[in-house]
């Protein structure tokens, strides 16, 4: 007969082995904690292939969140909603137009940070993927998840549209759909919940033209995220800043005809600071320092946010690779704007 505290001890003692099993193998398990660290982001957009809402993940307990680069974060204000419901105001703190990456800030502490992998993992690993696609999940509704395997690990040969993608590493592409409207930032985590990766955007496949589904892997997200913050502490808002006219500086972008046209340069003056930097027709603008754009009126506010007399450092898309520039510093004009008849 074992005594009544001695068969507690071991009934507890076998329920936790229970428990503890059940955690490394349960994928609803796994998925239900991954959850906790994927946010839903909502920004601007709205319109057909400019969803408002993408994915985010936090990664650090005091508010730090990777997303994708995407006009979403193009906002006066983004809001973040954690898997408890919670709502926040984010802060972005930078970009990284090459792994078309960026990183938000939220005022928060004791988040559920994602636990990294410490190494790449190799085609054939079974992954689960966590985001809000179709943005289906608000307040305090769970993000949704997904199960598939890792297809193949190789450099990323795709395009957006006419224009390569900038980013030319090595991704994890998935044998099932993740890359959907809103899963852009998702995470993408293995078994025991570690996170591998983060969901890109939709792609097209260079090659083939077929849609891809891949993730940035966590050792190059990790990297870029490091980057940006590294230089995160000259940036200033520019939700608020007055707009500054590009002509002052040689740049003509194309007719704004739509809400939000892509800041493409249809002409550059000559003589001007853009011609003597060496930006050209056809360059697509897509982030003025750390900001990310994706408007004629994000470069502009982007542009007036820079103090009068700092360097203007513009990175560009042409021939699908990203090219950073400076031209010089930014000129000291009341409103940012040109006066008639004025020359740049």
């Amino acid at each position: 007969m074992i005594p009544c505290r001695a068969a507690a001890v071991l009934i507890a003692l076998l329920t936790t082995r229970v428990v503890g099993a059940a955690t490394e193998s349960s994928p609803q398990l796994v998925a239900a904690s991954a959850a906790h660290s994927v946010v839903k982001i909502y920004g601007a957009g709205g319109l057909r292939g400019l969803e408002a809402y993408q994915s985010g993940i936090i990664l650090s307990p005091d508010g730090r969140i990777a997303t994708a680069m995407s006009t979403v974060l193009d906002s006066d204000g983004i809001d973040c909603v954690l898997d408890d419901g919670r709502r926040f105001e984010a802060t972005p703190l930078g970009v990284d137009p090459r792994r078309e990456l960026a990183v938000l800030s939220i005022d928060a502490t004791d988040l559920p940070a994602a636990l990294p992998a410490e190494e790449r993992v190799a085609a054939g690993t079974r992954v689960l993927a966590v985001s809000n696609m179709f943005g289906v999940a608000v307040g305090d509704e769970r993000a949704s998840v997904q199960r598939g395997v890792i297809a193949s690990v190789v450099p990323l040969e795709a395009r957006r549209g006419a224009a390569d993608a900038p980013y030319t590493g090595m991704v994890y592409v998935l044998d099932f759909t993740t890359n959907n409207p809103g899963s852009p930032g998702g995470a993408i985590v293995d078994s025991r919940g570690r996170l591998l990766g983060m969901i890109g955007k939709e792609l097209r496949s260079s090659a083939g033209g077929i849609w891809l589904n891949y993730a940035l892997p966590v050792d190059e997200l990790l990297v870029g995220c490091e980057a940006i913050v590294a230089g995160s502490g000259v940036a200033a808002p520019a939700a608020a800043a007055t707009p500054f006219d590009l002509g002052l500086l040689g740049i003509v972008l194309v007719p704004d005809l739509l809400d939000r046209t892509p800041p493409f340069v249809e002409t550059v003056l000559p003589g001007s600071a853009a011609a003597r930097a060496g930006l050209a027709a056809d360059d697509l603008l897509i982030a003025v320092g750390a900001r990310a754009v994706g408007s004629h009126a994000a470069a502009e506010r982007a542009v007036g946010a820079i103090p009068s007399g700092d360097p203007v450092r513009l990175s560009v898309i042409r021939t699908g690779t990203v090219v950073d520039y400076e031209l010089g510093p930014r000129p000291a004009v009341a409103e940012g704007r040109a006066p008639q008849g004025a020359t740049p």
